[in-house]
């Protein structure tokens, strides 16, 4: 019912993360609809993606394939003996909005899941070791999700630093209750991190 070229685009889109048949059908609608511009710079950018970006060797961050390492961690302004450690490379973008952290990174590509056949063997946890000792770090923030998988992931980390005999400091965020959420709708990860990290009035 549909001409061949326009079903391939529906079907491409769909193969998108949080993208629904529904979904699939308005995007490939709205670029058929739309100028001709905007669905070749889209292809254009879909395109140049895999060769435009590469991964920074020592925080395993995104970058430029122009450039060699991070710009974050070549920025002599940048603290190196402070590393923020996030799951994936996007998280470093919510950390850099605040503009209070003055670190470095280290991506670990994921968190630990058995279920999905995670383990710390797929993680960058043994370049986060090498880069403590090398960079002589002082403080290691463990910026992994509130989640299951985010929080043995932090806690096997922590394991690892220890039992390497490093004298760093080791800190996670701290957690809590998202104002406008009541505590009946806070989950038993949120709460439990809530209690402990009570502090006086």
């Amino acid at each position: 019912m549909l001409p061949k070229s326009l079903v391939d685009l529906i079907e491409a889109l769909g193969k998108l993360p949080g993208v629904g048949a529904r979904t699939a059908e308005r995007y490939a609608y709205y670029l058929l609809r739309a100028d001709e511009r905007i669905s070749t710079e889209l292809a254009n950018a879909v395109a140049i993606v895999h060769s435009g970006v590469r991964v920074c060797p020592i925080t395993y961050a995104l970058i430029d394939s122009t450039e060699e390492i991070s710009p974050l961690y070549a920025d002599p302004e940048r603290d190196r003996t402070t590393i923020a450690v996030v799951e994936e490379p996007l998280d470093i973008i919510a950390l850099e909005k605040i503009k209070q952290y003055h670190g470095t990174y280290h991506v670990l590509g994921g968190a630990m899941s058995p279920i999905d056949g995670i383990g710390p063997e797929q993680l960058h946890i043994p370049e986060l070791i090498a880069r403590i000792q090398k960079d002589k770090v002082t403080e290691v923030i463990l910026a992994t999700n509130a989640s299951v998988e985010g929080e043995s992931t932090a806690l096997y980390i922590q394991k690892q630093i220890i039992d390497q005999g490093v004298d760093v400091a080791i800190t996670r965020l701290a957690r809590g209750i998202p104002v406008g959420v009541d505590l009946e709708y806070a989950d038993i990860i949120t709460l439990t991190h809530a209690l402990e990290g009570r502090r006086k009035l």
